[in-house]
């Protein structure tokens, strides 16, 4: 993998000379009192704005100030008009534009479009105060309000719609966010290595349409640069013929390059009229390169199917997700290119990821770990739930279809040092207002990655695999959490430090390689209860998912289980299922209930699938193909379970405990051939009577109250002998430190 200029190595801008804010500026009178007559970049978000390093904005902007430059914050404004995004004047070199941490319409709406009340990034958890598709509506704002200033996108919401995207909440196929946005560039994943390149060749005088070599980015452009040689997507995985037979790779011929676009007519001689401009060239195809040197690989770019087609047709759709997702290791990754109409929207690699001394530096900018004092005494439910955790990774390599997290910071772990978290927790101890003692995380997108990565730079350059751990753990990939066991011991060992607990998720399949590791954490790291994602049972949905089936689970569970008894602890795994998710049947749920049931799990919340734009699994739902595998028309379906009814169906089963879930479930077991389920007996499922309160017509005899058989589950054995019940295996209301597609 080439190497990437440090970003702590630029020559700082020259308005470093004004020092550093104890909070990004947010009104023009705090500008003042700061001596600056005009931000150089100003940061547009959907989130309030948190001095935090978990607060996207927060991080960005405190990245760029230690660069030099002067950066104000307009967070959730009113954007009924133009007017709140003149708060603090014209940026001197771009608006940055951002729906917040959370995409808007995930933030917004369930996965079964139902409108949130709440907002977890909002003082006092009001919902409403940012619009649906926050990115677009902010930039048409800005545009009105200067016209002539830059506008770079970028955050969770740009980066998962970087080109053509099925929209769940449209049910249709969108094109490129850039273009909706009428943004000038967009800068996908942990953009800092961007943004900071940016900047500085932005200070320097570049013209930012001018700028089109930067990893990270996409922008448009009028066609393929001469110097350039295109490869048709189809030559690396054929979808089959088109229907309607038409290529979707038509484009204009070929000029000289020293033809003009669009050349003048050649003036008519004295006394004559001037002739007809001649008709315009009949369009045809590109041949492209089949097969590209090494040498030749950066400057080779890959044409996929244009948005036009990808609409039209889905099977071409899970043939595009499939090549965005095939070239996306930055070892090996080429530029992309899809056309939309008249342009095209090219999107170059993947950033190369930051090392653990530029990770370090990032984290310890000196954040004030405070929301701003705009807000007064409103709390932030997203701020009161990470206030006191530490982030010590970036990246998943696990490529679980449904998550975002791998198409929005990759799939290569990147880690602090040591001792820049150990500085961190006692950041954290000293300053932040009502610590008690307690470290409420140390993780990131999994909890125990850190450290993990290939055994060889050189196979991870080359490597095509979407992920290190499906089907199973690579033998290339080292599991060796010594590291972070390490870890785990210096930081409980702080003083004052009275808790360090672990909040992130643990994938369990990689836990189980190092014992050492598991006993670690159950004997000193779990408060009673640890959160887990098998996500399902059955191998149908678990293929889909790409997530490991239950041997993996028990063998963590037999684990933890005795770590924690050995340390005299009554502890229990929490586990996260999804409801509805591609490739799941109704005798999957069926049999992932009576697997709970068994097992003595209730769930309070349940997640059901929701199909977040570009991941593997949106492709699945929408196309009903598996881009896991080549594409063609004749390959693997998948089944899809839409519509409610069937995905209420489906969160019924996981909460087969619940009375008012027990005549959908009654009626699907009879039309499933299984009313045997039904009744009282600890084998079954749901009892075939029904209680008056739950407002359904009662089925059978209502048992009295207060008998042991009076239980709403239909168990046999009286409650307190029965194990424990998990509160809930959805996911939280209030937002991780990461979004997943499942949210």
């Amino acid at each position: 993998m080439q190497a990437a200029r440090d970003i702590t190595s630029y020559r700082k801008h020259w308005a470093e000379r004004f020092g550093t804010a104890p909070f990004l500026p947010m009104s023009r009178a705090e500008m003042d009192e700061l001596g600056w007559d005009q931000c150089d970049i100003i940061i547009v978000t959907g989130d309030a704005y948190v001095d935090h390093p978990s607060f996207g904005m927060a991080l960005v902007g405190r990245v760029l100030e230690a660069q030099g430059f002067r950066v104000g914050i307009i967070a959730q404004p009113d954007w009924h008009s133009a007017e709140a995004f003149t708060a603090l004047g014209p940026p001197g070199l771009f608006f940055g534009v951002t729906a917040g941490n959370m995409d808007s319409l995930v933030n917004r709406y369930t996965s079964d479009r139902r409108v949130r009340s709440d907002d977890a990034y909002t003082p006092g958890g009001v919902g409403g105060k940012r619009p649906d598709r926050s990115v677009i509506v902010y930039s048409q704002r800005v545009r009105e309000a200067y016209p002539n200033v830059p506008i770079v996108i970028g955050g969770i919401e740009a980066s998962l719609r970087r080109i053509a995207h099925f929209d769940y909440w449209s049910e249709k196929v969108r094109r490129s966010i850039l273009l909706d946005a009428k943004a000038d560039l967009l800068v996908y994943g942990n953009a800092e290595r961007q943004i900071c390149e940016l900047a500085h060749r932005l200070a320097a005088g570049e013209r930012i349409r001018e700028i089109t070599d930067l990893r990270g980015t996409a922008f448009a452009r009028k066609r393929t640069p001469g110097d350039w040689i295109e490869i048709d997507s189809a030559h690396l995985d054929t979808p089959g013929p088109l229907n309607p037979p038409v290529d979707p790779y038509a484009m204009e011929p070929e000029r000289p390059r020293s033809q003009p676009e669009n050349p003048a007519p050649a003036p008519a001689p004295e006394g004559r009229t001037a002739a007809p401009a001649p008709a315009p060239a009949k369009e045809t195809v590109v041949r492209f390169v089949r097969r590209v040197k090494n040498a030749d690989r950066e400057r080779s770019v890959i044409r996929m199917p244009s948005f036009e087609q990808v609409s039209a047709d889905p099977v071409l759709y899970a043939h595009a997700s499939r090549i965005l997702h095939l070239e996306s290791n930055p070892g090996n990754a080429r530029a992309l290119v899809q056309r939309h109409g008249t342009v095209d929207v090219w999107l170059n690699p993947p950033p190369i990821p930051l090392t653990s001394r530029e990770m370090d530096w990032i984290y310890e900018r000196p954040y004030s770990r405070r929301p701003h004092p705009l807000y007064g005494d409103a709390g932030i439910p997203a701020y009161k739930m990470i206030r006191f955790s530490v982030a010590i990774q970036r990246g998943c390599f696990g490529g679980c279809t449904f998550c975002s997290i791998t198409e929005h910071e990759g799939r290569i772990i990147q880690s602090r040092s040591e001792d820049s978290v150990i500085r961190e927790i006692e950041t954290v101890r000293d300053t932040v207002p009502g610590f008690t003692g307690v470290i409420s995380d140390l993780g990131g997108p999994t909890a125990n990655m850190y450290r993990l990565a290939c055994k060889s730079r050189e196979i991870e350059s080359a490597c095509r695999r979407p992920s290190c751990v499906f089907p199973g753990i690579c033998p290339n990939l080292n599991t060796d959490h010594a590291p972070l066991v390490s870890l785990y011991r210096r930081a409980r060992a702080v003083p004052g430090v009275k808790k360090v607990l672990i909040a992130s998720g643990v994938r369990y399949d990689l836990a189980a390689e190092s014992p050492e590791y598991v006993k670690e954490l159950a004997q000193h790291h779990v408060g009673g209860y640890l959160k887990i994602a098998p996500e399902a049972i059955s191998e149908g949905p678990l293929s889909k998912m790409m997530k490991p089936g239950l041997g993996a689970y028990r063998r963590f569970k037999e684990l933890f289980d005795r770590y924690s008894r050995e340390a005299g602890k009554e502890q229990y795994l929490i586990p996260y299922f999804i409801a509805a998710h591609p490739g799941t049947t109704d005798e999957d749920m069926l049999e992932l209930a009576l697997w709970l049931k068994k097992n003595g799990y209730r769930a309070d919340q349940v997640q059901a699938f929701l199909p977040s734009p570009m991941a593997t699994a949106t492709a699945m739902y929408h196309s009903g193909r598996n881009p896991l595998k080549r594409i063609a028309r004749t390959s693997e379906s998948v089944h899809i379970p839409k519509g409610l009814k069937v995905r209420r169906l489906h969160k019924a089963f996981l909460r087969y405990h619940d009375p008012h879930n027990w005549p959908q479930l009654r009626e699907a077991l009879r039309r499933m051939g299984r009313a045997d389920l039904i009744g009282n007996a600890a084998h079954q499922l749901v009892p075939a009577w029904q209680p008056a309160e739950t407002g359904h017509a009662p089925e059978g005899r209502r048992r009295a109250a207060g008998s042991p058989l009076a239980d709403p589950a239909g168990d046999s054995q009286p409650r307190a002998s029965r194990p424990f019940r998990t509160q809930h295996t959805g996911l939280p209301r209030t937002p991780r430190r990461r979004p997943r597609g499942g949210e």
